[in-house]
């Protein structure tokens, strides 16, 4: 309908009959939809994969990842990165997406995923063994049509193949910057067409080359996938948790430092717990503080009139245990936050040969050249 009244619009005009017909011409030629108005296509509702973690969620603006999107999430060792996105799988299962983890470093531990959360008997792992297979097997599963989710860990790992067939000591300048250069500028669209969310975990090393006002840390892999990700996520350690004398976990801060969705450069702290992942029953304490939901009065935290438990630890047991008052903090936490609660979107299949640009016969491999 409103289709029709924008065509009955323009066509008063005698430049919107040229339009029409070179519209109709493109969408002959490269199929419907290849050139659309915008207000056809803007939407308020952007469809997103929860991370876990109402906090985050919330610092992203949109609810989690979005769908069709290229998300980096970086940071030193040892920070959580790899459970973030961990977490991230166990969310879109739990909504009945399928989910691929390239094991770049060949590090995964099923058991600690299967911790998480992770059905780890529907989960696609791949170990290539250089850049351009881990690159190839990602390419082939978004043009599938099915994957909701891939996350590759790590960009740091993705060797190229010339540097993998070379000698210790040879010299390689740029070519890992140029995989990625080139593997995105494919990637991308068929990520956007596909709704796939592609998750780069990266690393951090020194900038020995900075100067005195410029940043003393520099991702790996290039500046290409800072340009291409419409969210990047930097995570770190800001102290350790302790019971008693051992390690229970620690606590990261989160930091937006890019969004395309929204705006960034939010910031929240989150409790990662050893074998856990991030505890969402502090998670939502920290977020029904932050909304006055919930009171604290030195250790103590009530709610209303009625006094909880003394110390975060304990009131994490009791949110555990007590399933109602869990799930009225979370709604009205939610409703604070303005967050909604939407049923999941059913993905509509699509061919592959409706998401490729061209046929893949006709694709040159990452592995055959990079250029």
């Amino acid at each position: 309908m409103i289709e029709k009244k924008i065509k009955e619009t323009l066509l008063d005009n005698p430049k919107s009959k040229v339009l029409e017909s070179v519209l109709a011409q493109i969408d002959k030629q490269h199929g419907k939809g290849s050139v659309m108005r915008l207000g056809q296509t803007a939407s308020g509702y952007v469809d997103a994969i929860s991370t876990g973690s109402l906090l985050v969620d919330h610092a992203l603006g949109i609810g989690g990842f979005p769908r069709g999107r290229i998300i980096e999430i970086y940071g030193p060792e040892a920070s959580g990165k790899t459970t973030l996105a961990l977490q991230v799988i166990a969310q879109a299962q739990k909504t009945g997406g399928i989910c691929a983890f390239i094991d770049a470093e060949h590090a995964l531990d099923s058991t600690y995923a299967g911790r998480l959360g992770i059905n780890i008997n529907d989960l696609l792992v791949s170990q290539p063994d250089y850049g351009e297979q881990a690159l190839d097997i990602a390419e082939m599963l978004i043009r599938s049509g099915v994957i909701d989710l891939i996350v590759v860990d790590s960009v740091a790992a993705l060797v190229p193949k010339a540097e993998l067939e070379g000698d210790m000591g040879d010299v390689h300048m740029g070519l890992q910057a140029r995989l990625m250069s080139q593997a995105l500028r494919k990637l991308t669209p068929v990520v956007h067409k596909s709704k796939t969310v592609l998750v780069f975990i990266n690393q951090i090393r020194s900038n020995m080359n900075s100067m005195a006002f410029a940043s003393k840390e520099v991702t790996t892999g290039g500046n290409a996938l800072k340009f291409y990700a419409s969210l990047r996520v930097d995570i770190r350690r800001i102290e350790s948790l302790k019971k008693g004398d051992v390690n229970i976990g620690n606590r990261v801060a989160v930091k937006i430092v890019k969004n395309k969705m929204a705006p960034p450069f939010k910031r929240v702290i989150v409790d990662l717990m050893f074998g856990e992942g991030i505890s969402k029953e502090l998670d939502l304490l920290d977020a029904a503080l932050e909304y006055d939901i919930i009171k604290q009065s030195g250790s103590w935290f009530s709610y209303g009139t009625e006094r909880l438990a003394q110390g975060r630890d304990q009131l994490k047991e009791l949110l555990k245990e007590n399933k109602e008052l869990y799930a009225t903090l979370l709604k009205k936490v939610k409703d604070a936050m303005a967050l909604v609660s939407a049923a999941p979107v059913q993905q509509e299949l699509v061919s592959p040969e409706d998401i490729a640009l061209d046929s893949l016969e006709s694709e040159e491999s990452f592995s055959e050249a990079v250029l």
